[in-house]
């Protein structure tokens, strides 16, 4: 009976315990932080400390995955924004009818002045 207190099964091994991202996040920045160890880790997220090991393997090749791909700058395999080429259409469109208002204007006041 005093197995099961601590999370273990019948057999002695601990049971599953699946970790949501944002506990993963917590347990890896604890120990980022030094604020504590793998075993101190392990035992308040009640899972074994081999899954927090493999855990901050992950996070950290990860981390590393991610910063060698950012680039400053423009980012890579983002295009051309499309709310901006549509404004930039729209504007073009209004340009030309603008012109071609002004264009009618004219010719309508110059016939009333030259007749």
């Amino acid at each position: 009976m005093t197995g099961q207190s601590n999370g273990t099964g019948p057999s002695g091994r601990r049971s599953k315990r699946f970790l949501s991202p944002s506990e993963k996040y917590e347990i890896w920045i604890a120990l980022i932080r030094g604020e504590e160890t793998i075993a101190q880790a392990s035992e308040r997220s009640g899972v074994d400390r081999s899954t927090v090991m493999k855990l901050r393997t992950v996070a950290r090749q990860g981390a590393l995955d991610a910063l060698a791909q950012s680039k400053p700058g423009v980012r890579a395999g983002s295009g051309p924004d499309p709310e901006l080429a549509a404004a930039r259409a729209e504007i073009a469109r209004l340009t030309e009818a603008l012109k071609e208002m002004g264009v009618r204007l004219m010719l309508a006041e110059g016939k009333g002045r030259w007749g």
